[in-house]
């Protein structure tokens, strides 16, 4: 019984010591099997869930600004990976122009103009704050007593609507949409603006 005894004793102390060896040989594989595991983990923590909310500000939208590149990768980084991208080109004005769509469950949420470099970026998503505070649907009479001095009739798409520049900004503009324009060509009233509803916020470098 004691050479049975033995025999266990010391077949248990090589496989401790097998395994140490084990342990040890494959630590740094252990490590970098773990960092990635423990890194899904955190990246889908509650609070990370959603991409973070982005703000128009007199230097760009989110992160696009007048330095980042007109490719997908960029947008979408400057966007927080918030959107799905599409790519499309028009003609305007007997030019060619090219524009990056982004979309939120199949509903374009902004659109980025821009040759080389983002140029202009027009949002037409509520969840996106200007640095006033300004959001889609807001009415024009919660920034304007009047158009005089602040507002002119929109161009190219926005023929309809009305145009007026942030205060105290140089590079935002808000585009506001309603009824009763009256004829084409002139402005509408103060008192038929102040009903109108924030349509675009539109940052141009």
């Amino acid at each position: 019984m004691k050479a049975v005894r033995s025999t266990l004793l010391i077949v248990a102390v090589m496989l401790s010591g097998c395994a140490s060896s084990g342990s040890g040989a494959n630590s740094s594989q252990q490590v970098s099997w773990w960092n990635p595991l423990s890194y899904h983990w955190s990246s889908a923590l509650p609070w990370n869930w959603f991409g973070a909310s982005l703000t128009a500000t007199e230097q760009g939208v989110g992160g696009l600004n007048a330095a980042t590149p007109m490719t997908e990768s960029a947008i979408k980084e400057g966007l927080n990976g918030n959107y799905d991208l599409r790519q499309g080109m028009r003609g305007q004005n007997g030019e060619v122009v090219s524009f990056w769509q982004a979309l939120d469950e199949g509903q374009v949420k902004l659109v980025i103009y821009g040759q080389s470099r983002v140029e202009r970026v027009e949002v037409m998503d509520a969840n996106i704050v200007s640095s006033d505070g300004s959001k889609i649907g807001d009415a024009f009479s919660d920034k304007y007593s009047k158009a005089f001095n602040n507002c002119a009739l929109a161009s190219g798409l926005d023929s309809r609507d009305v145009e007026c520049r942030a205060p105290a900004g140089q590079h935002l503009r808000y585009v506001y949409s309603g009824e009763g324009h009256g004829p084409e060509g002139l402005m509408p009233s103060d008192d038929t603006l102040k009903n109108w509803k924030l349509s675009k916020i539109i940052w141009q470098r």
